[in-house]
């Protein structure tokens, strides 16, 4: 059904599609922009500035307020493009795998762009691709021909601007999470290498010395995950790798191979995990930290990607090792020890003879509280950022058909 008002129109009775290249500028200079330049969620990443008859032939051109979309595959179907502006002379060139739309006088160039990150635009084009294997285009008469509802040019202006809104938030947001990853960084160089002390319960910057120790002398145990061979099955015990842990320091069960009961004892016979256990990738993608929580929902076992180290108390803090172990020196760290086959793994045999500097348990237990302030502030605003996402997809599902009008 179209909304009153509205019309259902073909993109080229609304844009140019792929118009002429612009005549030189003045001055000779112009934007460039690669594939690699766009984001995935519609944005300019970088451009940069050439001169004229460097990219003129061979490139494909477009101006201030074009709407760029990757033609090839997978470029088109993860979402590449954007709305261009700020061009250096108001002129851009870049990868000849664009489509440029310019929106006609009765159209905005910013509705244009919205549609054109629509689900249904994306999987429609994805279904008409041309061409052999890895090299499947979205043809110029697909995009032509592609039919669109147009609300009038002041509405389709108060659309755009509302969700330009969203972007805002969204971009805002990202930003913060960026700061506060980097301050979160800072921080670690500072008091996990004891440049910066913290203040003890008495409001005096800690004193005690730092101690030099080698992993194996502060856990009771490291082990990696079971060796055996173990069938699998859809239901059962989850068997981790190291993907299931995550970058949040978390552990997930999505997609875990299960293995039976009985596997699972035999796995377990001499050795249990328990909550406050350390978990470390050390195959594959080194560094990847979780503690096991105390509210576990399910029992697990671990593929031998992932070490386990119990704590000794008395020693260290498991909170203070898991931001230790996360940090980038500690990464490198692994990366230097491991072996030099194709997929990178450190022996456990290494990994206990590899050491670190600790401060006094209290400093540990007071710089631990502190990073995972900051990491608890870093989720919060990655869940804002999720909601606002989803908001804004929402909101394009109904105003760009029509199913919320807007006030004008």
């Amino acid at each position: 059904m179209v909304p009153n008002g509205w019309k259902i129109k073909k993109l080229d009775e609304i844009c140019e599609i792929n118009p002429r290249k612009p005549s030189e500028p003045d001055d000779c200079f112009v934007s460039f922009i690669s594939m690699s330049q766009l984001s995935e969620d519609g944005r300019i990443i970088s451009k940069d500035t050439k001169n004229y008859d460097e990219v003129s032939k061979g490139f494909t051109s477009f101006k201030d307020n074009d709407v760029l979309v990757a033609k090839i595959t997978p470029c088109f179907e993860n979402g590449k493009g954007a709305l261009v502006n700020n061009l250096t002379n108001g002129i851009g060139f870049g990868s000849t795998e664009f489509h440029v739309l310019r929106a006609k006088k009765t159209s905005d160039p910013q509705f244009i762009f919205y549609l054109t990150r629509t689900n249904a635009f994306r999987a429609r084009g994805t279904m008409n691709m041309q061409g052999s294997a890895g090299h499947r285009r979205v043809t110029t008469d697909f995009i032509k021909v592609y039919k669109v509802l147009t609300p009038p040019l002041p509405e389709q202006q108060k659309i755009a601007t509302i969700l330009s809104t969203w972007d805002k938030a969204i971009d805002t947001t990202e930003r913060l999470i960026d700061n506060s990853k980097q301050l979160k960084k800072a921080l670690m160089q500072q008091l996990l290498t004891g440049k910066k002390r913290l203040l003890d319960d008495n409001g005096k910057p800690f004193e005690g010395e730092w101690v030099s120790s080698q992993l194996k002398d502060i856990t009771d145990f490291i082990k990696d995950g079971t060796h055996g061979t173990h069938k699998r099955y859809e239901s059962g015990i989850p068997m981790l790798s190291a993907k299931n842990i995550t970058k949040q320091y978390t552990v997930d069960f999505d997609d875990a191979p299960r293995i039976s009961e009985e596997d699972y004892n035999k796995i377990h016979a001499k050795y249990t995990i328990k909550s406050g256990d350390i978990l470390l990738t050390v195959v594959g993608t080194l560094g990847r930290v979780a503690i096991v929580p105390d509210e576990l929902v399910e029992k697990f076992t671990l593929q031998r990607s992932v070490a386990i180290m119990r704590v000794n108390a008395q020693s260290a803090y498991n909170q203070f090792l898991k931001q230790l172990f996360s940090s980038s020196e500690f990464t490198n760290l692994l990366h230097r020890k491991s072996n030099s086959t194709a997929q990178a793994g450190i022996y456990l045999g290494e990994l206990g003879k590899l050491k670190i500097d600790l401060p006094p348990l209290k400093e540990q237990q007071k710089i631990a509280a502190v990073l995972t302030n900051t990491d608890k502030e870093i989720e919060l605003l990655e869940q804002q950022l999720a909601d606002l996402q989803q908001e804004k997809k929402a909101l394009m599902q109904v105003l760009l058909t029509g199913k919320v009008r807007v006030k004008v």
